[in-house]
């Protein structure tokens, strides 16, 4: 039986006890929600650049970035057959709004209510990468609206029910105490709710550190890699990802009219070119020459900034890329959009059972323990054997207990076990930092070693406790991919 199979079993037990009640109806939908699309919460700070970062992930200008009434509402991009926007009021039936959708993001008419009226928005869109994650966009940590930042809050840390999400990518433009708050909040000590295993960090609008400069993103990338060492981030986050939010958005929404533009630019003197490019109002306002017209300069600060223009502009002249097709792969991949993605699809989408499974069973203890009723002990009793034997929650207990600096050993030791236990991504390879491609005869033999080396820790009297009781669990792991790759013991 696998996990998911184990979990619906227990919320059908916990359906059977609440039968009759307001809660059966609840556990249902949690039930349902266990074959549905993965739900990442995009989070962070007031401007830090959320809903531009889930257009750049959706593939879409959807969500709408300026301060707008939209923007203080919790809303959800979801895949379906139709183009549909439904209000969730705080009060009230669920009602189809208007919109309108000009060349940009979607402009609903709230008909009357207010976003203090309005619990949330649901987007239904037709987009591939819908189809696999439902991306939630929220308010900003910190807003000067205080309900607003507040909705963030009562969405992804509840006092009285579970979370609707079961990850969260957590932008931050640096380590404010208020992240650190709230990381904290949405995460748990309960093996249930592991730490940190559904958060992934962003340091957002990263062309911004090296002021907008071509290596820009070389520097942002060695601020993140500190950021992804630093012990406390560790306990918050699995990995910490740089990226330039707009860039990203841009290079999936690229049009042949802004490259057509943009090759203005790099056909000047690389000399001319840079004094253009000096600053936003000398790019406006200077060097009639060029072509272009101020409001189509004004359109491309807004579509790529500063930063973005030189970047393209420079690839285009070195013909690093000469086709919109190529130049919009090229800005992906140096806005870190594509890393981003590899990051969300190994540590998220690969574990989605394990992150929806530990989503519903926390769900249905808080119930139990909150609203007890006849046959709700047996129910508990089922949560808890199905967290302390199935094996990817162990997994993620080491993991948790490795971020937290509670299971110590030589470095390399460590560093092996946190890769093994699918701390860098669930894949086979990944485990056993392998390339992707490594035959099958290279996995088995490299998985063998592992088994054998991690045996010996845990049977050597020698090693500490905490790191014998995970190395228990490294050998379940070995003993799972070998079996996965056709060999047993």
């Amino acid at each position: 039986m696998t996990l998911l199979d184990s979990t619906r079993t227990v919320l059908d037990q916990a359906i059977a006890v609440y039968h009759g009640t307001p809660d059966a109806a609840r556990l249902a939908a949690i039930r349902d929600r266990l074959g549905a699309p993965l739900r990442v919460a995009v989070a962070g700070r007031i401007k830090a650049g959320k809903s531009t970062l889930l257009n750049a992930l959706v593939g879409e200008r959807l969500a709408p970035t300026d301060a707008g009434e939209c923007t203080r509402i919790v809303t959800w991009y979801r895949d379906g057959p139709g183009y549909q926007v439904h209000a969730y009021p705080r009060r009230g039936d669920p009602r189809q709004l208007r919109f309108t959708r000009d060349g940009g993001a979607i402009d609903v008419d709230l008909g009357g209510l207010t976003a203090d009226d309005v619990a949330q928005l649901v987007v239904t869109w037709p987009a591939g990468a819908l189809r696999t994650v439902t991306l939630i966009d929220t308010p900003g940590i910190g807003s000067l609206s205080e309900q607003a930042a507040q909705h963030t809050w009562d969405l992804l840390v509840p006092d009285d029910e579970e979370t609707p999400a079961d990850a969260v990518v957590y932008l931050l433009r640096h380590l404010h105490p208020g992240d650190v708050e709230f990381l904290r909040a949405f995460h748990d000590t309960e093996v249930s709710r592991p730490s940190p295993v559904n958060a992934i960090g962003v340091l957002s609008r990263a062309d911004e550190i090296g002021a907008g400069r071509l290596d820009s993103m070389a520097s942002a990338r060695r601020i993140a890699a500190r950021l992804g060492t630093d012990a406390n981030v560790r306990r918050l986050v699995q990995s910490v990802v740089p990226v330039a939010g707009l860039l990203a958005e841009t290079a999936v929404t690229l049009t042949e009219t802004e490259v057509a533009h943009l090759r203005r630019i790099a056909g000047l003197p690389v000399r001319q070119a840079e004094d253009l490019l000096l600053s936003a109002d000398r790019f406006v306002g200077t060097m009639p020459e060029v072509g272009l017209t101020s409001l189509e300069r004004e359109g491309l600060l807004a579509r790529f900034g500063l930063f973005g223009v030189r970047l393209t502009s420079t690839l285009l002249r070195r013909e690093v890329a000469t086709t919109a097709a190529a130049l919009a792969k090229e800005l992906a991949e140096r806005s870190g959009l594509t890393q981003l993605r590899e990051i969300i699809g190994s540590l998220f989408l690969e574990r989605r059972d394990v992150l929806k499974s530990r989503s519903a069973l926390l769900a249905v203890a808080e119930l139990t323990r909150a609203r007890p009723r006849p046959g709700t002990e047996a129910v508990t009793a089922a949560v808890e054997e199905i967290m302390a034997s199935a094996h990817p929650f162990n997994e993620l207990r080491v993991l948790s207990s490795l971020r937290a600096g509670w299971i110590t050993g030589r470095p390399e030791a460590v560093a092996e076990l946190e890769r093994l236990i699918g701390g860098s991504g669930a894949a086979v390879s990944e485990r056993l930092h392998l390339p992707p491609d490594a035959p099958a005869a290279e996995q088995s033999a490299t998985a063998q070693a592992a088994l054998a080396r991690w045996q010996r820790r845990a049977e050597n009297p020698m090693t500490p406790y905490e790191l014998a009781v995970a190395a228990r669990v490294a050998v379940r792991t070995c003993e799972g991919i070998l079996s996965g790759l056709g060999q047993h013991r």
